[in-house]
């Protein structure tokens, strides 16, 4: 096996990527921790996982997360330090919302930039990931009291490279109305059969104007009460539940192996996604910050982005997808409840193809290939 994949947190995006890579690429062998307790994943595992790789002069290329302390895994296995070090971002801790910059744990952003001093190849899952964190280095560092470190970003930024996270799209052409075939086939993009409730997913925004509270403000305030008793039944049980799950996801705090690291908003403050970045009130975040991936499988399987106009979203959704404020999302909403027919009939006009494994599996593929020459 010439290719040695180590992911810390396997679970969510983690582990669907390295999932992928295993199965499409040839020699590949894949070592990984459960996704739990993360804050330990990104202290301990190096340690961990120095003791648990069997040494192996088959080895030629190291895939792994940012999760992992590259640095320690380096200098505790010199066999390894000697690869081709390719370090993937799914998220960055330079940005990662906090409440205030006093709460937030200065080891994990510190620890993501040593790795990017060790590794060969740095890879983001999206121009704004990739970005946010390279541009943020300078002011991070400055937290350090003296002596500082200089002109890391002008180090890191020649290995940086961004390549989309691998969507392997299914076959769904069977659950979609004949009319939506024609687009589905010209480009990935395709909605539920009309018999179908209209679906949005909708990020989190201010406290006050969370989903619990918007669906009230449909059914009271708004006036929209007929208009969602329109719908019919199971139209209002599929609004319901699409404003409502986002509810659900913030209150959830006990899965171990949440990819949003719900157990840390418990245990650590300084990780949780709905809180201020950038001096923006509390909970005005969305609830992805760099890769909405779960936004695009939905979008291909029928539903209908409402994406707010900040951090990666408009990198992926045109502009008719997006929103600055919540009265403007309210706004949207109750316009789709009083015209279901718009959802039902609308062609997604952003592109899909880009962010599929069909598209991406060469650059994969390059990446996870060393030269004949290199001597290892």
């Amino acid at each position: 096996m010439s290719v040695l994949i180590i992911e810390a947190f396997y679970g969510g995006s983690h582990k669907q990527l390295v999932d992928l890579l295993q199965e499409e690429l040839e020699d590949c062998v894949l070592y990984t921790l459960p996704a739990k307790k993360w804050h330990w994943r990104a202290r301990t595992s190096a340690l961990y996982f120095s003791q648990h790789v069997p040494i192996s002069e088959h080895y030629r290329i190291l895939f792994v997360s940012s999760v992992l302390n590259l640095t320690e895994l380096a200098a505790l296995r010199p066999d390894l330090g000697k690869l081709k070090k390719i370090l993937y971002f799914h998220e960055n801790q330079l940005v990662y919302p906090v409440k205030k910059c006093q709460e937030r744990d200065f080891q994990y952003g510190y620890n993501q930039i040593l790795s990017c001093l060790v590794a060969d190849v740095v890879v983001f899952n999206s121009v704004f990931n990739m970005e946010s964190f390279l541009t943020s280095i300078g002011k991070f560092m400055k937290l350090i009291p003296d002596h500082r470190p200089r002109d890391l970003e002008s180090i890191i930024r020649p290995k940086c490279q961004v390549i989309y996270f691998p969507i392997r799209f299914p076959d769904v052409k069977r659950y979609m109305p004949k009319h939506k075939i024609t687009h589905l086939k010209k480009m990935l993009s395709l909605e539920r059969s009309d018999d179908a409730a209209p679906s949005m997913a909708l990020p989190s925004q201010q406290e006050q104007r969370g989903p619990e509270n918007v669906l009230k403000n449909f059914t009271g305030e708004s006036g929209l009460s007929g208009a969602v008793s329109g719908l019919g039944t199971a139209q209002q049980e599929s609004l319901g539940s699409s404003l409502m799950q986002l509810a659900d996801w913030n209150q959830s705090n006990s899965s171990d192996d949440s990819n949003s690291y719900q157990e840390e908003k418990k245990q650590n403050p300084t990780l949780n996604p709905c809180d201020t970045l950038g001096g923006v009130d509390d909970q005005q975040r969305p609830l992805h910050i760099v890769w909405p991936h779960r936004w695009l499988e939905a979008v291909y399987c029928g539903c209908y982005p409402l994406c707010p106009k900040d951090l990666v979203y408009p990198e992926i959704f045109p502009a008719e997808y997006l929103y600055s404020t919540p009265e403007q999302l309210s706004k949207r909403l109750q316009n789709f409840c009083k015209r279901p027919d718009i959802i039902r009939k609308h062609l997604y006009k952003g592109e899909m193809t880009p962010f599929s494994w069909a598209a991406l599996h060469g650059k994969f593929r390059s990446l996870l290939t060393t030269e004949p020459k290199e001597d290892l």
